[in-house]
């Protein structure tokens, strides 16, 4: 119980833990929120609490949104960083991530209007800027599943260079980067205008499971990557 506690503080000490804790609880909020307030059968004191979590995670989505103001310099350094991705062995690994990388880059400053706009800082119309900043995310995403792909189908071919614990740790890492991608993709098209697939069709509480699923998958990750650097050192 203590070893866990103290995990949680360290996650919370840095700004990528953090939001990954409020969006954790961002979602999990919208999943409980919208069982509440769809089940008729609930009293009204369980279906006031349902608005009242609906209520919460919107706000905490607001607050993730006006954090993301600050990270266009980190975004822009990591893309300065990767470059064409020269050093890339495989050629289609590289020309995903440089395309991610531009929609990831985009993204931000498309949301920073949008958000403007519902502050009414600028006067523009904010519904086609968060239509582009949508968009942008699902691009996004889409890429990181081909990209997880086609590491999964080289890690296949060049799985004699590896461990077996090493690859098989790796393997599960990208299956849980396409399970967290393919959950954040289904809720960008629900987001989408009507008509485009399932767009405005889903109910508040399988906004917050697809979303639930994928900041969970996140914290494993980061909860495993910190692992392997403590192992490494």
């Amino acid at each position: 119980m203590q070893q866990s506690v103290k995990s949680l503080l360290r996650t919370l000490e840095s700004y990528r833990g953090r939001d990954k804790v409020i969006r954790t609880v961002c979602y999990g909020s919208q999943l409980v929120g919208g069982v509440l307030t769809r089940n008729t059968r609930t009293d009204i004191s369980s279906h006031r609490l349902g608005k009242s979590l609906l209520l919460f995670s919107a706000q905490l989505s607001h607050c993730r949104t006006v954090l993301r103001l600050f990270d266009d310099l980190s975004m822009m350094a990591y893309s300065h960083s990767y470059g064409t991705g020269a050093g890339e062995d495989d050629r289609g690994l590289r020309w995903i991530s440089v395309l991610t990388n531009v929609a990831d880059q985009l993204y931000y400053p498309c949301e920073h209007i949008a958000w403007a706009a519902d502050a009414e800082l600028i006067k523009v119309k904010s519904d086609k800027w968060w239509l582009f900043s949508t968009v942008l995310w699902g691009a996004s995403l889409l890429l990181g599943i081909l990209r997880s792909l086609r590491v999964l189908i080289l890690m296949k071919k060049e799985g004699g260079g590896s461990s077996c614990s090493q690859l098989y740790r790796q393997m599960r890492m990208e299956v849980l980067s396409v399970l967290s991608s393919t959950a954040d993709l289904s809720n960008a098209i629900h987001w989408m205008p009507p008509g485009f697939l399932w767009a405005g069709r889903f109910p508040d509480w399988l906004v917050g499971l697809m979303g639930t699923i994928s900041s969970l998958v996140g914290l494993i990750q980061m909860n495993a990557g910190s692992c392997n650097q403590a192992e490494s050192l």
